[in-house]
């Protein structure tokens, strides 16, 4: 069905000149500090080149964004578009975060600054407005998650009548966050004559399903298998009790040689927690999860960028769609009950060749989620003895907000409301204090006596009025009712 690499094993003296890319992208690749391909690159770039449909397994942090948007750059400036015809979305590239699309498109906008080309990023999170008045300038490429982007177009605001390349980048993470059936959805409305390039770390059987289904004569690039980790991460391993796992992240926080920091929790609910721990020791840190808004989001990852943060604390959402340099360490607050998340996760570290650190914290019910790993990648981590003297964490009740005159919280103990009740005069005392009521009763007119004389003189006047023919007519006399 997939046609393998027959090829050698690429040369890791290969310079991005020998991959035939012209001078505008060789230019851009250079101003980006890059000399040499890496292994994905290097064979993938050739053969999207030829366009020939392509299959590549790479775990993360190897340079697949590269691998697909240099070579899409070059096929589009190389085809010229009828003169005078519309101008139309040529790429589409499907990704499951909001982060990796923002990665993705800042790298079409860095390799393509030397060419004629516009590109939009598309994703849910944030109001759409922003997103239609881009696409109303006609993008050539669109990089987008699938759920905004179905929106958009059961809406009538994007098509893809033109459409010439599609990427479904990370689509085993798309499988797992549910978005295979809006992928489907998305691929059923796009041209069936286009080129298709297939980028996933894993191939679960749906996965290589939809890869079949999708795919014509593919060739097929593998270069590194999912149950490796690179060479360059020192992995080791805590056996501490849940309640050690947050003090002993700060007692190895304390420790300067660790700067720049992701931690890894397998909920929403630590991250926060873990991150308020961190900030309230000091350590500089945010959290980054599913129900952060986009900005919390982006203002986290700007912040470790610039060096402001030492800390991002992230659920595994984040765990492929992060592009952070120069992460030291990776700690693995909780261990996964996926093995192959804890591939993508440690693999936040030692990119582009450098060194890093993984470390994980074991608690007693985690160790057949271990074992899971240590299947998977072939490598017991090495086993660490926690230092002495740590306090157990004591999880803080929450406390009800104030409220926004500045009141404090309510008092439900009761006694405030027994001290309120003792404080007021007795009721019986007050009843006796004012006028009685009954001598205010007798102090006032008759209302009644009143009452009943201006009824009478009503029905005086009454009686005495002389007829009006016309006016008055005898009830049995009227008419039906117009």
């Amino acid at each position: 069905m997939f046609q393998s690499n027959s090829n050698p094993t690429p040369s890791s003296r290969a310079t991005f000149a020998d991959l035939r890319l012209n001078p505008a992208l060789l230019e851009a690749v250079s101003r980006e500090g890059y000399q040499h391909p890496s292994p994905i690159q290097e064979q993938a770039i050739p053969r999207v080149l030829t366009g020939r449909d392509l299959l590549a397994c790479a775990q993360t942090g190897t340079g697949k964004t590269a691998a697909f948007a240099l070579p899409i750059l070059q096929l589009l400036a190389g085809r010229t578009r009828t003169p005078g015809s519309p101008r139309d979305i040529r790429a589409l590239v499907l990704t499951p975060t909001r982060e990796l699309a923002s990665q993705i498109g800042d790298g079409f906008k860095r390799y393509g600054a030397g060419l004629p080309f516009q590109s939009t990023v598309i994703f849910g999170g944030v109001g759409q407005y922003g997103q239609e008045q881009a696409l109303r300038k006609r993008p050539e490429i669109v990089v987008a998650t699938p759920g905004r982007l179905l929106d958009l177009m059961g809406q009538g605001i994007v098509r893809f009548n033109g459409l010439e390349i599609l990427v479904l980048d990370e689509a085993d993470r798309m499988l797992d966050m549910g978005f295979i059936h809006d992928v489907r959805r998305v691929i059923s409305a796009l041209p069936k004559n286009r080129q298709t390039l297939f980028f996933s770390a894993t191939m679960p059987p749906e996965i290589a399903k939809l890869a079949s289904q999708i795919l014509v004569q593919p060739d097929r690039v593998e270069v590194t298998p999912v149950a490796s980790t690179a060479e360059k991460i020192a992995q080791s391993v805590y056996q501490v009790p849940m309640n050690l796992k947050t003090p002993l992240l700060i007692k190895l926080l304390e420790d300067q040689t660790v700067r720049r920091v992701l931690v890894f929790t397998r909920t929403k609910r630590d991250a926060n927690r873990v991150s308020d721990s961190l900030n309230e020791a000091w350590i500089p840190a945010a959290p980054i999860h599913g129900n952060k808004s986009q900005g919390a989001r982006e203002r986290a990852l700007a912040g470790i960028k610039a060096g402001e943060l030492r800390v991002l604390v992230a659920t595994d959402i984040a765990a492929r769609g992060i592009d952070i340099d120069d992460v030291t360490h990776v700690f693995n607050h909780d261990i996964p009950n996926i093995p192959e998340t804890y591939v993508h996760r440690i693999g936040r570290t030692a990119r582009a060749g450098r060194e890093g650190i993984a470390i994980s914290f074991c608690a007693p019910e985690e160790r057949g989620f271990l074992r899971d790993i240590e299947r998977l990648i072939r490598k017991k981590p090495q086993e660490l003895s926690p230092p002495e003297g740590l306090e157990p964490e004591v999880k803080k009740r929450r406390m009800r907000p104030t409220a926004p005159s500045g009141r404090p919280p309510r008092d439900r103990s009761g006694s405030a409301q027994n001290e309120r009740r003792d404080a007021r005069p007795a009721q019986s005392e007050r009843r006796d204090a004012r006028p009685a009521q009954n001598e205010r009763r007798d102090a006032r007119p008759a209302q009644n006596q009143r009452r009943d004389e201006r009824q009478a003189q009503g029905q005086r006047q009454e009686q005495n009025r002389p007829f009006r023919p016309g006016r008055d007519r005898p009830f049995e006399n009227r008419g039906p009712r117009p």
